[in-house]
């Protein structure tokens, strides 16, 4: 594989982290009143549900635009490719149960290979 996204990731993992222990943060004052795991367990599912695909889906972009702005574009872009495709999936069958887990892993999965691919080429 390509050692140059696997830096990238390295690097920016850090600043991943810090972004999930902010909302982790901001949830549990905004909701002062709700169990620590509750809030952890909202915090993480939008954290896995936007901003992880999201991320992955703009490291194809990585040279071109600064971290901040690969998370805010992302997690917009992430919110539609996994809104959208969660319906059709849905139509095709598969219970919700599973797009929760499934498709992000999907769209990160995709996100990663084209950014590997670009490295490539």
């Amino acid at each position: 594989m390509n050692k140059e996204v696997f830096e990238i990731l390295k690097k920016e993992l850090k600043y991943i982290a810090l972004i999930f222990l902010l909302l982790v943060i901001t949830f549990k004052i905004i909701y002062f009143k709700e169990d620590f795991f509750i809030v952890l367990r909202v915090a993480f599912s939008l954290f896995w549900l936007f901003l992880l695909p999201g991320y992955f889906i703009m490291l194809y972009w990585a040279e071109k635009l600064d971290f901040a702005e690969r998370i805010i574009v992302g997690s917009g872009l992430s919110a539609a490719i996994i809104g959208i495709s969660s319906y059709y999936t849905g139509l095709m069958g598969p219970g919700i149960k599973h797009h929760v887990i499934l498709l992000p892993l999907l769209v990160m999965a995709l996100g990663f290979a084209a950014a590997i691919a670009k490295k490539k080429g």
